[in-house]
């Protein structure tokens, strides 16, 4: 049985220069993107922030205390939404803070809400890197 290189051998025929480019275009754009995910996953995991609310406390009815732990890249500034809420799960309060950069990955925090209502519960709704 004749194989096709034998066939491409016996009449003379070679790969066309546009096929090598098309294929070596879409080899190269295949590694970029494969790079770029990686570099995207990378990425998210050095600026993850884990924070975890350990604690908080009804101090009148305007305010609530959040105590709770983060641990953040170092050496990069923080901000995180802290919120207040009712017995209807109904937002009475906010607060943006934002944590200077600092040497220790994990620290614990405590921060006074000011609400609009009395609440019932405190967390930490989110948390980034700034």
């Amino acid at each position: 049985m004749t194989t096709p290189d034998e066939l491409d051998d016996r009449y003379g025929r070679t790969p066309s220069p546009r096929r090598r480019l098309t294929a070596a275009v879409a080899i190269t754009l295949g590694v970029l993107a494969v790079g770029a995910i990686a570099w995207g996953a990378v990425g998210n995991v050095l600026d993850d922030v884990d924070v975890d609310t350990v604690a908080f406390e009804v101090v009148d009815d305007h305010s609530v205390a959040l105590s709770f732990q983060m641990t953040a890249p170092a050496g990069r500034d923080v901000a995180c939404a802290l919120e207040a809420r009712d017995t209807d799960h109904g937002v009475v309060g906010w607060k943006i803070v934002e944590f200077p950069s600092s040497d220790r990955r994990t620290a614990a925090y405590r921060e006074v809400i000011p609400t609009v209502a009395e609440a019932t519960t405190g967390f930490v709704n989110t948390c980034w890197v700034t």
